[in-house]
């Protein structure tokens, strides 16, 4: 029983290199692809093409939900469920809500970021192919630079998508398997 192929890895030997190889697979019209570096590169992110994340998004529409749904709580139970009026307060006094309303916005805010960048990030993944490359192993942490296609990507093409990494000048060119 063979393992089919996951992806191809290339190995660059400078930032630029990285930099540079990223426009042009993006600009080839690769979508599925990753950059990987010991260290942040400044404007990778531009170069491979992202989107900006949907997270502060969610992050948004979570605290704003947690915040009525604190104001809705305290409305219900000081108004509705259980009514008792102290030192001639109105029923709604919203200003004593306002600490509680605040936690619940900050905690599902919280929450929404949290579990919204491991959803975006599909994770846990405890095992990825590239941590079966050699050259991976031993230079990612330190001083490689590697850019990883996917072999589900559309344009990929063991042949022309090698020869397409090999001419943006990458040291090596690893096929990986499951």
């Amino acid at each position: 029983m063979g393992k089919n192929p996951v992806c191809v890895l290339a190995q660059f030997k400078t930032t630029k290199a990285l930099y540079h190889a990223c426009e042009r697979v993006r600009d080839e019209g690769y979508v599925k692809f990753d950059a990987h570096s010991p260290f942040p590169i400044h404007g990778l992110d531009r170069a491979m093409g992202l989107k900006p994340s949907k997270v502060p998004w969610i992050v948004l529409i979570l605290g704003l939900l947690g915040a009525a749904g604190g104001m809705g709580m305290q409305l219900w139970m000081n108004g509705v469920d259980y009514p008792m009026i102290f030192s001639a307060k109105p029923y709604f006094s919203w200003q004593a809500y306002v600490p509680i309303t605040f936690e619940l916005g900050v905690l599902f805010g919280s929450a929404g970021a949290v579990f919204g960048m491991l959803g975006l990030n599909q994770l846990p993944r405890l095992n990825h192919p590239v941590f079966n490359s050699k050259a991976f192993s031993t230079h990612a942490a330190d001083d490689g630079f590697f850019l990883s296609i996917e072999t589900k990507d559309a344009n990929y093409d063991e042949v022309r998508t090698s020869k397409l990494l090999e001419g943006l000048g990458a040291l090596q060119v690893e096929h990986l398997k499951e």
